[in-house]
């Protein structure tokens, strides 16, 4: 008997209805409010420092997440991971301020939600780092303005929006950089008596030197947290006159660790984990993982987000993204570890990785002689910054094992029981007492990790720039897609990791052979594993050599700067290739050029000339590029006693 049309789609239609209450006309607006540098230093995450009223009280009607991370330690890769869902490290943006293409196919997710009948704002970030961020801009956002919001004149009645505002409050500017007079006029003044913190009160970390001037920057930072506070307040005041907000689920997170040393820019937990609150109004309360004012302790990455809201509001979920959804109907199931990348950010190059689980931290450096506080002008303008630096040069033998870690060479592993060290303190790997059975087998499964995970996300950040450039330009497709096989040259990602993972090892024959294979980041991380290990060895300085001719720039620069350093035979020739490649038109090859020079100091001063020529060129040029050199090229300058035009990124009165 055929079945009457109507009963064939009866079943679709019931479906349709329900879903048509959660993702038709009610699908919930989201509004996300993101603060600029900040670790989980609010009241409600037991901070005893902290004055944070109004997002105390938001974390009573939210689920507060514990084990929230950002992918990065720093802004624009972070940004990267965050609008595509697709790991900063997989597309190869995961250098501060790069200008790498992504696929065509990785679009802004915000994208998804506008063709779902979505009404998008930002107010008013992007810092996407690619070269493709105007179109990731266009297809992402209806309005992007200092003004953005859900109240747009664009949108339509009852349309459901996506809006997000960031707040510059606590940036690492505020917190550290501005002159003080500069922040008391800017911060400090807009918060009444009682939010003001008195220095002698503040809690000193135990990684700083308990110093006055630490502590006037901490009761610094500390009121930085506190207008954020209230600018939050009002934020949601505004959604709540607007008669929102119990149609709206509200997103409050850090876009990474606090911007004061040790916290931005590492990839410890100080780093990386950020605060997260997201309130569930009452009709979307069967959404949420928990009840309001309770707490998740599900590992989250900010590549979690894209999926999440995707699938949230009815949108179609692309095949690209890496995240997993982490509430609502549709929930995945929590993942094991967290994947996190730090490579060049500003002048300052380095490689490093971690993997965390819910008990362990595990970070694999790449760069070890360089400290997780080398010099980088920007932050190095804070006088918190300045004043351990001081410190630890004035005490350096009284130095704690903590404060010695943060301005000393790192371990090429770094490994933390969380449970025991909730702060970091302790390298299991750098004491002398044995590991014990479970922690033996945790380290091992944390190392299986980071070799998976980093194959299975297709980790690039390992190729020096001027290797990505390269293969760029010869095949006119981005990296990403160039690593997956789908251009005339497909290189082995794995033996490239390989390669690197022998920094930190003896196999002298080994590095000298990779030092001859025809993959030029094989032979990259062969100079730089050989200098890490055999730093003052003259038969290896002697079969370096040839590599100061080397056609990879990057393979040239590591050894002709290994080579000025140590050896007094050919340091005319290194200082040479040095100085050959600061004239480099690829600002790229420049610029790694002019950090080794600075790093050099007083051996490189016969290219005092080219150095005053480069600064010269770029201090008052604009662009990243221009910012970076003369970064590097002026610190080099003061230290040969030179005057340098003095930095100021202080707003204008």
């Amino acid at each position: 008997m055929k079945i009457p049309r109507f009963l064939s789609i009866f079943p679709f239609l019931v479906i349709s209805f329900f879903l048509g209450t959660l993702l038709g006309r009610d699908r919930p607006n989201i509004l996300w409010i993101t603060a600029e540098d900040l670790s989980p230093a609010l009241g409600c995450y037991g901070d005893p420092d902290a004055r944070t009223p109004h997002l105390d009280a938001l974390a009573k009607e939210s689920v507060r997440y514990t084990s929230a991370f950002a992918p990065a330690p720093v802004c624009s890769p972070v940004r990267s991971s965050i609008i595509t869902g697709v790991s900063a490290a997989s597309l190869g943006t995961s250098q501060m301020r790069s200008d790498f293409p992504i696929p065509a196919d990785v679009h802004g997710f915000p994208s998804y939600l506008r063709k779902a009948g979505y009404f998008t704002t930002n107010q008013v970030k992007t810092d996407y780092n690619t070269s493709d961020e105007a179109r990731l801009i266009q297809e992402s956002w209806d309005e992007i303005s200092p003004e953005a919001l859900w109240s747009s004149e664009k949108r339509k009645v009852d349309q459901p929006f996506f809006s997000v505002v960031n707040f510059m409050t606590t940036h690492q500017s505020r917190l550290m950089v501005w002159p003080y007079e500069v922040f008391q006029r800017e911060i400090q003044s807009k918060l009444p008596p009682e939010l003001i913190h008195d220095p002698a009160q503040v809690t000193v970390p135990p990684y700083y030197p308990d110093t006055p001037v630490v502590r006037r920057e901490l009761a610094r930072f500390h009121d930085c947290v506190s207008l954020l506070d209230i600018e939050v307040g009002a934020l949601l005041k505004k959604l709540a006159d607007d008669g929102l907000a119990e149609e709206t689920i509200v997103f409050f997170y850090g876009d990474h660790g606090s911007g004061i040393p040790r916290h931005k820019r590492t990839l410890l937990d100080s780093g990386m984990r950020v605060p997260l609150l997201i309130r569930f109004p009452k009709k979307y309360q069967s959404l949420a993982p928990a009840a309001p004012g309770e707490t998740s302790d599900r590992l989250v990455n900010f590549l979690d987000f894209a999926p999440t809201l995707i699938e949230l509001t009815g949108s179609t979920r692309p095949d690209f993204l890496q995240g997993k959804v982490m509430f609502g109907p549709k929930t995945e199931p929590e993942p094991e570890f967290l994947y996190g990348f730090r490579d060049r950010i500003d002048e300052a190059f380095d490689t490093a990785r971690s993997v965390r689980s819910h008990q362990y931290l595990y970070i694999r450096n790449y760069f070890p002689d360089l400290s997780w506080a080398q010099p980088s002008v920007f932050s190095d303008l804070g006088a918190i910054q300045q004043e351990i630096v001081k410190y630890a040069t004035e005490h350096a033998d009284s130095l704690t094992p903590a404060q010695k870690a943060y301005v000393g060479q790192r371990s090429v592993e770094e490994f933390y029981d969380l449970t025991a060290d909730p702060e970091n303190l302790h390298n299991l790997l750098a004491e002398k007492s044995e590991l014990s059975e479970p922690q033996k087998n945790a380290l091992e499964s944390h190392r299986a990790a980071f070799q998976s995970q980093r194959i299975a996300i297709g980790d690039v950040g390992l190729l020096p720039e001027s290797v990505m450039h390269q293969w760029i330009s010869e095949e006119g497709r981005p990296i990403r897609e160039i690593t997956e096989g789908k251009t005339n040259h497909h290189p082995d990602l794995i033996a490239l990791w390989n390669a690197a993972d022998l920094v930190g090892s003896q196999d002298r024959a080994k590095l000298l052979k990779n030092l001859h294979d025809w993959e030029p980041p094989v032979r990259y991380w062969a100079v730089v594993a050989l200098h890490h290990a055999f730093p003052n060895d003259p038969a290896i300085l002697e079969a370096l050599f040839d590599s100061m001719d080397d056609i990879e720039p990057s393979v040239r620069i590591e050894s002709a700067a290994w080579m000025a350093q140590v050896s007094e035979a050919h340091r005319d020739e290194a200082l040479t290739v040095l100085g050959r490649e600061l004239e480099s038109e690829d600002w790229w090859i420049a610029l790694r050029a002019c950090r080794a020079v600075e790093l050099l100091g007083e051996t490189a001063k016969p290219l005092l000339p080219t150095m005053e020529m480069l600064y010269a060129q770029n201090r008052f040029a604009d662009g990243d590029a221009a910012l970076f050199l003369s970064f590097s090229s002026g610190a080099f300058l003061e230290k040969m006693g030179k005057r340098t035009t003095p930095w100021d990124f202080s707003p204008k009165k």
